[in-house]
């Protein structure tokens, strides 16, 4: 496997759109094996993606190998009580298996170092992600969210046909 270098740089704001559209084609990728299409629209949705970016606190970041842009992520920091979280997490198409999203993650871990916690979901039927998470980035679950206990941040209807997920939570210190 090649050496790459990672960095990150935070998102220009007239990046966004093909943040965006980067964002879903990755997502996309995920869902359409699972479910084998698409529901109605991309996922996230444009309105939720842009309620991740304008949260307050939010930083969207582009994941950068070797000066190229590969991927990006949104996190949102509470500089009070330093308690933050991975909003969106994504490698472009093409760029996984190359070590890049572990390299990544150390970076935001690396740029924020006076977290204390960090927290981060992904769907049930993503276990690629939960790989990473758990094994990789050395996440642990803390809840699993499904019909008999939905997840309270997200009380509204989801984009996949399940609303089944995990939640998962690192403690830095």
């Amino acid at each position: 496997m090649t050496s790459h270098t990672v960095s990150l740089t935070i998102a220009d704001p007239g990046d966004l759109p093909h943040f965006k559209r980067e964002l879903q084609e990755a997502f996309a990728l995920a869902v359409i094996d699972e479910y084998g299409e698409l529901p109605d629209g991309p996922i996230p949705s444009d309105e939720d993606l842009d309620h991740s970016i304008d949260a307050p606190g939010a930083v969207a970041l582009r994941i950068l190998s070797d000066g190229k842009t590969v991927g990006g992520a949104v996190v949102t920091i509470n500089e009070e009580s330093r308690h933050n979280t991975l909003d969106l997490f994504f490698l472009k198409v093409g760029e996984h298996g190359h070590g890049l999203g572990h390299k990544a993650w150390l970076a935001i871990e690396a740029r924020y170092p006076q977290t204390l916690t960090w927290r981060t979901h992904t769907p049930y039927f993503e276990k690629r992600n939960i790989h990473f998470y758990v094994n990789k980035c050395r996440f642990k679950i803390i809840a699993f969210f499904n019909a008999k206990h939905p997840d309270p941040h997200h009380p509204g209807p989801s984009d996949l046909p399940d609303d089944e997920g995990f939640l998962f939570e690192k403690v830095m210190r």
